[in-house]
């Protein structure tokens, strides 16, 4: 499901009160909005949802929410990652490749063997 950015924008937007707003609860808390989508991606939307037997805005909400949960990840893994790199530059512990290769081509083959040792 390829979207434009500003189609991404414009589902964003629709649904950003749906996925930040919850009551104490824990039940979200659903404030109207409004989106606007040119012609063919509507028709696109309303054929889905006659294949689908779902509204267009369950069907909206499920790709806004599956685009917003893929984003929070690759965000946490980058996040990750800078933090690596600063651990590494910061001490310069680390594996070279041919370690890492080799251990994994171990692990490959079905052999339970510990990751070698990080060093200077």
């Amino acid at each position: 499901m390829d979207f434009s950015a500003r189609q991404l924008v414009a589902i964003l937007l629709f649904t950003t009160f749906h996925l930040l707003v919850r009551s104490t609860m824990g039940v979200q808390a659903l404030k109207p909005t409004t989106i606007k989508l040119d012609t063919e991606l509507k028709e696109r939307l309303s054929r889905l949802s006659s294949v689908k037997d779902r509204s267009a805005h369950k069907l909206i909400i499920q790709a806004v929410t599956e685009f917003v949960e893929r984003e929070e990840q690759r965000q946490a893994f980058l996040a990750e990652a800078v933090a690596a790199w600063e651990d590494y530059e910061l001490t310069g512990i680390h594996l070279t490749s041919e370690e890492a290769d080799d251990w994994l081509e171990q692990l490959e083959q079905g052999r339970d063997v510990e990751p070698p040792a990080c060093h200077v």
